[in-house]
This record gives C-alpha cells, sequence and structure tokens, in this order.
C-alpha cells in the first residue's frame, strides 16, 4: 500500500488499471494500455493492479467490477471510469492531466 501511494503522487498523470486475471474486457486493456504507454512514453505513469491479489487497495477506492481505470497526480484521484477505453480517448484524456 504505502508503493501505492508512492506511484500515485508522481507530479506527472499515473493511470491504474484495476483488473482480474479471470475478466475478459481485462484482458482486451493491456494492448490498448501497452499502445499508450509506447505513445507517451515517461509523461505519464501506468500501472495495473490484481484485485484478487490487492483487495485491501481494491476497497479503499471502492472498485466494484473490472476493468476500473483511474487516473491520478499528486496523490488526488482526477478521473475514474469503468469498462474498455480505446487508446486514442486514453491518451486524449492523460494529456489533459499534463
Amino acid at each position: 500500500m504505502s508503493k501505492f501511494s508512492e506511484i500515485i503522487n508522481q507530479d506527472k498523470p499515473v493511470l491504474v488499471d484495476f483488473f482480474a486475471e479471470w475478466c475478459g474486457p481485462c484482458k482486451m486493456m493491456s494492448p490498448i494500455l501497452k499502445d499508450v504507454k509506447e505513445t507517451m512514453q515517461d509523461q505519464v505513469s501506468i500501472i495495473k493492479i490484481d484485485v484478487d491479489k490487492n483487495q485491501s487497495i481494491a476497497t479503499k477506492f471502492q472498485v466494484r467490477g473490472v476493468p476500473t481505470l483511474m487516473i491520478f497526480k499528486n496523490g488526488k484521484q482526477l478521473w475514474r471510469q469503468s469498462g474498455v477505453l480505446q487508446k486514442n480517448d486514453l491518451i486524449s484524456l492523460l494529456q489533459s492531466y499534463k
């Protein structure tokens, strides 16, 4: 949990993907997130949190469904949405929080 707090306290956008191994839509997000990271490079951090292995974090942020995506910056949650998003939508969102 302290490592998570450290990560989301960066002064650049941090995209957090709450996922589960058994979740079909979550599997669809993986290549999209990889593309976003390749496009944005060091402008953004992307981390994946397995809700089954990290239940305390999922509970703290009231994650009820997966995938749930959140954007943090300087420790503050700026955005949240459940479901699959497309690469261009995510890039536009992340750039608006730079």
